[in-house]
């Protein structure tokens, strides 16, 4: 049985949160098949550990305002190398790039479907940005 689409949304209302603070290699992966216990793994990237902690700080910002979704585990706030958000039906790893590049998460998952998070391409978001900017303006002015 595939993640329900609840699970799906907050993972893309995540993965746009992390791709707000510029996560790199923004992925999800379909986990109900091998794990009983949660649908979806969402991984994210940052370059050091502040940015691991302003990543893992704007997913549960964004899920509570978007969701009112609080996770009930958080893990690895101490040394940020390896920030764990259980929200029970899907799981969010906020991670170094040396515990990435380590741990190969998804390698392990590979076998698992991937999630189309949705993620604008690069360069797509300063693009809606502007066109956002520039409606505030035009309606500002009416």
């Amino acid at each position: 049985m595939p993640a329900v689409q609840d699970s799906i949304e907050c993972a893309r209302i995540a993965a746009l949160a992390a791709d707000k603070m510029k996560a790199e290699d923004i992925l999800a992966f379909d986990v109900t098949e091998p794990l009983a216990i949660t649908d979806i793994f969402l991984i994210a990237t940052g370059a050091n550990e502040r940015q691991v902690l302003a990543i893992a700080e704007e997913i549960e910002k964004a899920l509570y305002l978007e969701r009112e979704r609080k996770p009930r585990m958080r893990e690895g706030l101490e040394d940020a190398k390896w920030v764990l958000l259980d929200y029970g039906d899907f799981v969010i790893h906020v991670m170094h790039k040396e515990a990435r590049e380590y741990y190969a998460l998804e390698r392990l998952w590979s076998d698992c479907p991937e999630i189309d998070l949705k993620l604008p391409e690069a360069g797509e978001s300063e693009t809606v940005s502007a066109v956002d900017s520039n409606e505030s303006t035009v309606a500002r002015e009416r």
